[in-house]
């Protein structure tokens, strides 16, 4: 009679090389990710982004690719110093309540142009369903780019309804390794 401990380890060694076999993770951090943002308002814009991110991307055989993202939105940054600090308090952002957004996919389809990227966006303690267009290269390195257009009412950030405009631009860029 074989040993239960012996059949345990062949059978999670197997798994092991099947998995990596067949499927590549890439760890998404503050130095391969770049998370950026543009508001505008009558007569300008300010840019900002955040300067802490973690997550993965996993691309696996027969499987749609996963990607899952945590931004750290008390390392938010602007174009200027006092919006900054505006920003992260309770009439945007709210970091001391919120301090961590997340993304995680549903969906990731091909299309004509690239990719289709869908998932739900957990902000200010709120989660919607997003989607976007983005490009996707995969190898050694995994690059990932895209541009979406969120309204920041949807989350619930109402502040300056009539000076500042509801819609943000949201752009990324991953270049991650395995």
């Amino acid at each position: 009679m074989r040993s239960p401990l012996i059949l345990s380890v062949a059978a999670f060694w197997c798994l092991a090389v099947s998995a990596q076999a067949g499927e590549a993770s890439y760890r998404l951090t503050d130095a391969n990710t770049k998370i950026e943002f543009t508001g505008t308002k009558p007569g300008g814009k300010h840019d900002g982004g955040f300067k802490r991110v973690s997550g993965m991307i996993v691309l696996a055989d027969g499987v749609e690719p996963q990607v899952d993202v945590e931004i750290d939105c008390s390392a938010l940054y602007s174009d200027n110093f006092m919006l900054t600090w505006h920003l992260k308090g309770a009439d945007f952002f709210n970091v001391k309540k919120h301090p961590k957004a997340r993304f995680t996919s549903t969906s990731v389809r091909r299309s004509e142009t690239g990719y289709v990227v869908a998932g739900n966006l957990t902000f200010l303690g709120v989660t919607m369903p997003v989607s976007f267009p983005a490009t996707m290269t995969a190898g050694d390195v995994i690059r990932l780019q895209g541009t979406c257009v969120l309204n920041r009412h949807d989350f619930g950030m109402t502040y300056g309804k009539d000076k500042i405009h509801d819609n943000v631009e949201v752009r990324f860029d991953v270049n991650a390794a395995r």
